[in-house]
């Protein structure tokens, strides 16, 4: 109880962050005649760094640090209540095989490139993660095993943003690029699935395209969220070997893993079982659960981000996201031509 009332202040700051992140997104929208479309995430994490003055107030630390450390890894958990293993079994073995290398070699080109820049290693691992997995999910499930730095806040910051600005540059500029390299629509679709870091753009181009080529993305970035898990333990383990302080670049603890694969078996047996209709009628609630859980996170992980830090980002943390961005890009389009 004690404990609890310890994380109250910090905590109901991160979700009042978030309650008027959801409320300012669609004046947003509205005020730009839907032009400019930034997902709450994004406004949560903005609205959170301008209230960071506020936040380093010692009352708010307990439930900040609950919020983005414990809180976030239910929510991340909770994630395995959109994966159907059935859907995945459905892509075939080449291309499984095709996304697993692909997503391997981001995540790996991401520490390469910070290594090559002078840039952290959690930067990379950062980097590379959000643009192989689920961009902002990716990147706050993966800041779980990252050992602290200096200017980490902000390097997390910084890629949640950069992986929604990109996503949704290459929404708009992928589509066109599918037709012109006469992508069938389910060719269309395992390449937009591939390599669109966030899962609405994905939506948004895949369906652009076609519903086959929306249905296909929608499956194959399904699978890369499935993946999110051993990439996250990949990540852990990479920080461990490099002889990480004791108590930071840990592994998740298994309760963290077992969750998330226990929702993605649930969700794949229930649907088909006599408990089906109580299923469909809680799982909405789960995943919103889910998405509340993301949001709060993602607000106490503003509040506690350093504004002067944030701005002191340079090119070469640009260059290193943008070159994992570049890979994912060309390893899913060339899988592509590869799988005809």
């Amino acid at each position: 109880m004690t404990q609890a009332l310890g994380h109250a202040p910090g905590f109901l700051l991160s979700l009042t962050v978030a309650v008027a992140a959801v409320l300012a997104t669609p004046l947003v929208r509205e005020a730009t005649n839907g032009r400019a479309s930034v997902p709450d995430m994004v406004v949560a994490l903005v609205i959170g760094i301008l209230l960071s003055g506020v936040a380093r107030k010692s009352i708010f630390q307990p439930g900040i640090t609950y919020s983005v450390k414990t809180l976030l890894r239910y929510a991340i958990a909770l994630l395995g209540l959109r994966i159907a293993f059935g859907d995945i079994l459905a892509l075939g073995l080449g291309t499984a095989v095709s996304i697993v290398v692909v997503m391997l070699l981001t995540l790996l080109s991401g520490l390469w490139l910070a290594k090559l820049l002078g840039r952290d290693a959690g930067l990379g691992a950062l980097a590379g993660a959000a643009n192989a997995v689920c961009g902002a999910s990716a990147t706050l499930a993966t800041a779980t095993v990252v050992p602290d730095y200096k200017n980490k806040s902000a390097d997390i910051a910084f890629t949640v943003v950069m992986a929604n600005a990109i996503s949704t540059l290459v929404m708009l500029a992928y589509p066109p690029l599918c037709r012109w390299l006469g992508f069938t629509d389910l060719e269309a679709g395992i390449m937009l699935g591939l390599t669109i870091q966030d899962m609405a753009q994905v939506v948004g181009a895949a369906y652009a395209v076609s519903e086959p080529a929306g249905n296909t993305a929608v499956i194959v970035k399904l699978f890369r969220v499935l993946l999110l898990l051993p990439m996250v333990l990949l990540v852990g383990w990479y920080f461990v070997g490099r002889g990480a302080p004791a108590g930071q670049g840990k592994v998740p603890v298994p309760a963290f893993a077992l969750a998330f694969i226990a929702f993605a078996a649930l969700n794949s047996v229930l649907p088909a079982t006599p408990a089906a209709a109580g299923y469909h009628s809680i799982k909405p609630i789960l995943v919103e659960a889910s998405r509340w859980g993301m949001l709060i996170a993602i607000s106490a992980l503003g509040l506690g981000t350093s504004l002067g830090a944030l701005l002191s980002i340079g090119w070469r943390h640009m260059a290193v996201f943008c070159g994992a961005a570049l890979v994912v890009f060309t390893l899913g389009t060339g899988a592509v031509f590869l799988l005809r």
